[in-house]
């Protein structure tokens, strides 16, 4: 077979990757770290996720059915949710889904699914919490090294607003610390935080809704820590980084104005460069996807 006839191998899709990382913490907290999510618990939300999807895939007649956003979406509220009610947890779950569908200006989403999930219901007043200091140092700086290794697997990540947020978000906590005349341990525990990781690489760096531009995106995770730390100081309420995502992620739109740059294209990224004289007259057609959802232009993306 000639070399100028052979295709390029498709990238990995990065979700693989993702689903792999959460099934494995979860994995380990339900087994080892004692989680306080019950096996059944998290079976539920997966099977509403899930059936959320096919169900607005039919609805929206998308062309097929795709499991990978919805068991990533499904995956994260497995490690963060909390309630003591089964119908809740249904809630969570269809809410999360459905707003990848519902929740669109120009074809690109706003929210995060799991953020709008989680912030919907604490809006609604219901009986919901997060559960951030369930891990464990160990399993904190496991799942660090296993994030990181999805940085490098997947080099077309945006990995300038994950690195801009956990910068401002360090800044932050020292330099109160160091404000207030707190110890260093204080300020060290709050970032090792399993929760805090698990948004950093799989919420507010999801490249189908945050900013365009680079500078929109440092820009954007410098406000998204700002707003945070002041719900969290100043306000003295939980889950600052949650209610602050969902908020800067309304003026992602305003931001783009302000500092254009090029739509996000998973394929553009990370196709690899064409031998000199080889014209790839038929490109791949498949996009790969954004981190919590597939990226196709039209509602499961």
């Amino acid at each position: 077979m000639r070399a100028d006839t052979l295709k390029p191998r498709p990238p990995l899709d990065p979700r693989i990757y993702q689903i792999a990382v959460l099934s494995g913490l979860l994995t380990y907290g339900l087994g080892w770290l004692h989680f306080d999510i019950t096996l059944d618990r998290a079976g539920l939300l997966l099977a509403t996720a899930l059936l959320t999807q096919y169900l607005c895939t039919k609805l929206w007649r998308l062309p097929k059915f795709d499991p990978k956003s919805a068991l990533i979406s499904g995956l994260s509220l497995c490690l963060l949710l909390r309630t003591n009610y089964p119908a809740i947890a249904v809630l969570a779950a269809v809410v999360t889904i459905a707003s990848k569908f519902v929740v669109r200006i120009q074809g690109k989403h706003i929210f995060n699914p799991t953020n709008f999930g989680l912030v919907f219901l604490m809006l609604l007043g219901a009986p919901v919490w997060v559960s951030p200091g369930q891990w464990g140092s160990v399993a904190t700086f496991g799942f660090l090294m296993a994030c990181l290794g999805g940085l490098v697997v997947n080099r077309a990540a945006r990995s300038d607003v994950t690195y801009a947020f956990l910068i401002s978000f360090a800044l932050l906590q020292f330099g109160r610390a160091a404000y207030v005349l707190q110890r260093w341990p204080v300020p060290l525990h709050r970032m090792e935080s399993g929760a805090l990781l698990l948004f950093a690489f799989f919420m507010i760096s999801d490249p189908k809704t945050t900013p365009n531009s680079r500078a929109g995106r440092i820009l954007f995770a410098a406000l998204v820590v700002a707003l945070a730390g002041f719900i969290q100081f100043g306000l003295y309420r939980t889950n600052g980084i949650l209610w602050s995502l969902a908020i800067w992620s309304m003026a992602v739109p305003l931001i783009d104005r302000l500092l254009p740059g090029p739509n996000y294209e998973w394929d553009r990224v990370r196709s690899k460069p064409q031998p000199q004289g080889v014209i790839d007259e038929a490109p791949s057609p498949v996009r790969q996807p954004a981190l919590d959802r597939p990226a196709l232009g039209h509602p499961s993306a």
